[in-house]
């Protein structure tokens, strides 16, 4: 395989990381809404802040989703942006890292990343680019692999799409000037595997998220992380 991969782009949340998606979801919303109670109550500030989410998952590539997110978001709030910034990057400062409990280190995942970029991989944290960067890299730290030099952190700031729109899969390919078949997506969902349709090769971890649509290319391979350190 070596011969033929350059890149191997990784899925974070249940594929690097032990995480409880509900739960965090839950933490997440709960912490956040908290932070902006005084502005706007949770039971307004969750609903539209759910409905923004959907609006970046549903974009077509013409702006940034940090862009998508803030034309929407704060005009709703009613307050500037220069107002709310402020308290959202306090909360993914001071708040968002106690939410580090939800999450349990895969005790692999360090020695896999050593081991990949040990072998001269371009390596992509190819996770879902709903929150800005702050956020992914915290993620990264709970896993303990978040001091390593990576091609690329996907994140709201820097992209355009998101799982499982193959515009977001371009974006990546664009951005680190590969072929599709010279790139290996590891990921726990079907929203990873759909890569597959670009002609990236797949390896599949299976997660309690797991849940692979029929009419998604059954993956190249499929394991453990310790299965990927043998097949790299």
């Amino acid at each position: 395989m070596k011969n033929q991969i350059k890149a191997i782009l990784f899925d974070l949340d249940g594929t690097l990381l032990h995480l409880d998606i509900n739960l965090f979801i839950k933490d997440y919303l709960k912490g956040l809404s908290a932070c902006v109670a005084h502005i706007l109550p949770p039971n307004k500030f969750i609903p539209h802040l759910m409905k923004i989410s959907r609006a970046m998952e549903q974009n077509d590539g013409t702006d940034t989703n940090e862009n998508v997110f803030k034309k929407s978001f704060f005009p709703f709030m009613g307050h500037p942006q220069e107002e709310i910034e402020p308290i959202f990057m306090k909360f993914y400062e001071q708040e968002f890292p106690k939410l580090r409990h939800i999450a349990k280190k895969k005790p692999d995942a360090r020695t896999l990343m050593e081991k990949v970029f040990n072998q001269g991989y371009d390596v992509v944290i190819a996770t879902t680019p709903l929150l800005p960067k702050i956020a992914i890299e915290e993620r990264l730290e709970w896993a303990g692999i978040v001091d390593f030099p990576y091609k690329l952190i996907t994140s709201y700031e820097n992209m355009k799409a998101t799982k499982p729109n193959l515009l977001y899969f371009k974006q990546i390919l664009n951005v680190i000037d590969q072929p599709a078949n010279s790139c290996l997506m590891v990921g726990d969902e079907h929203k990873d595997m759909v890569a597959a349709n670009l002609g990236i090769h797949t390896f599949l971890v299976p997660s309690p998220e797991t849940n692979i649509d029929p009419s998604t290319p059954k993956p190249n391979f499929e394991g453990t992380l310790l299965d990927l350190m043998d097949l790299i």
